[in-house]
């Protein structure tokens, strides 16, 4: 059954041992709101971070039985959730419209993405937790769960990276703590419920609400994690690594984004430049790791360029995403439109050209966190402070820029290089040397930034990630491997090491002078 779309959930506490349950003691509550319409309330969600250590004790029973599970029946489990998800595919798009503010025909896409990552988990994965074997040496390797993985699961992709992060992590063999964003608790209800329909082992699949700053930042540093899931802003990435400082053993994954960029060089086809660039940096309010937040122009077509984007950025939709025609939705809170509005101050303070400047936008009927695509014209001469930034929300920074080699080396200063977007003529003559040159964590070639495969590695450059590739790869961060080697041959003494003198007759008492003189007591153990 399909939710209404102004109904409240029905808030079925946290998921633990193979069942909701709500919080005796609450610490509080985050309150579930549509960002595009502050009146549609889901519900008042309480939290305890009693419940973190519920979640990861019962993780930890789970681990005993999961581990011992065949990847035949753990890939059983998975396609158990892939139907179940399949059959609810517009009461998840609905929700995840709701709750994240972005159009439903978005939501939608994010709904048959989640479907299809776990064909891809079970089609592609099970090759990589697969033993190898060299039989001409008895010897092989297995990929091992490494036990209990925390995930911390972000607003923008919340049903994509949800179903991912933990059904990968189940796939090799761990079980998992969720915790979904303060600003989705209804899509991580939503997957909890999906969960509890597979059959799974009490303790496998855990979830628990609440704030990052608390019961995300407990669960982060848990003692008894063995590895952990992040995607977030690098802020809140780097006070998790700061807290893990003395746990360098713990596989960690962070994903901080930071965002993308976009190269424009002359001789593209300038129109799907301009197409690309502007989905790039506006689709999801500009929110998502990958999101254009910056774009460099080769002086050639730099005005027509410029003027091109302008018109077209202006015209897009903003609006409800329930609404027919919307393109972009609201930005995720009252603190994230705040931000995004200060950041466009800050630029026209340092001497930067608005050429859509950044402000509030009143959509008919809503009380939302709306806001317009903003662009702004960065003086090359003082546009380094700004280098290192992530501009928040649907904010769009182009440079003027001599030619594709000083793009590229900007391009290669900057502190996050998830992803890069190269526009050019596919005939140019030096375009081999421009992908040579650029070091970036996914390179798209006259596609925008938010492109991407879960078939392929990649992992941001920088301060984008610290080098853990994500799609179906994060089984490999998600197994540990283990070598084993196997001596079948009955012992030859005489095919020992020098100097062991294995050849001496055992009639040959050793030498133990000094040591027989000591008391027993003295004698270790």
């Amino acid at each position: 059954m399909i939710l209404g779309r102004n109904e409240r959930l029905v808030r079925r506490g946290d998921y633990l041992r193979g069942s909701f349950v709500k919080p005796e003691r609450v610490d509080g509550y985050i309150v579930g709101i549509n960002p595009g319409d502050r009146s549609d309330v889901l519900g008042r969600f309480g939290f305890s971070e009693s419940s973190v250590e519920v979640a990861v004790a019962a993780a930890r029973r789970g681990f005993a039985t999961w581990r011992r599970c065949s990847l035949a029946e753990r890939s059983t489990a998975l396609r158990r959730f892939r139907e179940a998800l399949s059959k609810e595919q517009e009461r998840f798009a609905s929700l995840v419209c709701r709750e994240s503010g972005k159009p439903l025909w978005e939501a939608r896409q994010e709904v048959v993405a989640s479907i299809r990552v776990v064909d891809l988990l079970l089609d592609e994965g099970l090759p990589l937790l697969a033993p190898r074997v060299l039989h001409e040496t008895d010897a092989r390797s297995d990929a091992l769960p490494h036990g209990v993985v925390g995930v911390l699961v972000p607003h923008n992709l919340p049903l994509l990276h949800g179903t991912l992060q933990a059904l990968a992590a189940m796939m090799a063999g761990n079980t998992v703590v969720v915790k979904p964003s303060k600003f989705t608790p209804g899509v991580g209800q939503g997957i909890a419920e999906l969960m509890d329909r597979c059959r799974l082992p009490r303790g496998v699949f855990n979830m628990v609400q609440g704030s990052g700053t608390g019961i995300g930042q407990r669960l982060a540093t848990h003692p008894d994690l063995d590895a952990l899931v992040f995607s977030g802003a690098y802020a809140s990435g780097s006070t998790i690594q700061r807290a893990l400082a003395d746990r360098p053993e713990l596989p960690t994954l962070l994903h901080l984004g930071g965002k993308g960029a976009a190269i424009v060089v002359e001789g593209c086809d300038l129109q799907q430049a301009v197409y690309e660039v502007i989905v790039g940096a506006y689709l999801t309010a500009g929110q998502r790791h990958n999101s254009t937040g910056r774009v460099f122009v080769t002086k050639g077509i730099f005005d027509e360029f410029c003027e091109m984007l302008m018109r077209r950025a202006a015209m897009v939709n903003v609006g409800y995403g329930f609404a027919d025609g919307t393109f972009m939705g609201p930005v995720i809170s009252e603190n994230a439109r705040s931000r995004y509005r200060r950041y466009g101050r800050n630029l026209v303070a340092a001497g930067h050209t608005p050429l859509l400047e950044a402000h509030n936008l009143d959509i008919e009927e809503r009380r939302g966190f709306y806001v317009n695509p903003a662009l702004y014209w960065i003086n090359g001469r003082q546009g380094q402070r700004f280098l290192n930034d992530e501009p928040p929300g649907p904010l769009l920074m182009v440079y003027r820029v001599e030619d594709w080699q000083e793009a590229v080396q900007i391009h290669n200063e900057m502190a996050f290089r998830t992803a890069t977007a190269l526009f050019v003529n596919p005939e140019h003559k030096e375009l081999p040397e421009m992908v040579r040159a650029l070091l970036t964590g996914a390179l798209n070639i006259n596609r925008g930034t938010i492109g991407s495969s879960q078939r392929l590695p990649a992992a941001g450059v920088g301060r984008s990630s610290n080098a853990v590739s994500g799609g179906v790869e994060l089984l490999r961060f998600l197994s540990r491997p283990r070598a084993m080697l196997v001596e079948r041959r009955p012992f030859d003494p005489n095919h020992v090491v020098p100097g062991v003198n294995w050849d001496r007759s055992d009639d040959e008492p050793p030498d133990l002078t000094g040591v027989l003189e000591l008391e027993p007591e003295e004698l270790e153990p």
